[in-house]
């Protein structure tokens, strides 16, 4: 009996826990957003806009560990004396290929799971960036 408490309680703590890597070449990622800090004129519209910002934060993640997070850091001194210092972040990747796995509300927040199989991820990078689209030309016929 006491093994079934120790299995049960251990699954219920798992499915609270934000996703692992699932298989070797597939990575995952989550997103959240705050839905009442949302712009919107009601409830409703206030969870899509959650929705969408949660996807985008989760894709945010996915690219983090794709391409890794640029730091920049710069601190002023002025008479020997430590002045402002500041540290910004920045991440800049196309992911292609990313699937969600999950959205769901808990409490006041959205949360997306995304998950993206490196392998099918650099079969659609080999498809090439379009650039920009040729425009049609007029033939005339006569």
């Amino acid at each position: 009996m006491r093994i079934l408490v120790i299995i049960m309680t251990t699954l219920m703590m798992l499915g609270c826990q934000p996703l692992a890597v699932r298989e070797q070449n597939q990575l995952t990622a989550v997103g959240y957003a705050s839905i009442s800090e949302q712009t919107g004129r009601n409830e409703e519209e206030k969870s899509v806009r959650a929705m969408r910002a949660s996807k985008i934060d989760a894709y945010r993640e996915l690219a983090e560990q794709v391409y890794g997070l640029r730091v920049s850091a710069r601190a002023d001194l002025k008479d020997q004396r430590l002045g402002v210092e500041s540290t910004t972040g920045a991440v800049d990747g196309v992911i292609r290929g990313a699937e969600v796995v999950r959205s769901y509300k808990v409490g006041d927040s959205y949360v997306t799971e995304l998950a993206l199989d490196i392998e099918k991820m650099d079969r659609l990078r080999n498809y090439g960036e379009i650039q920009r689209v040729p425009e049609k030309k007029r033939e005339t016929l006569f």
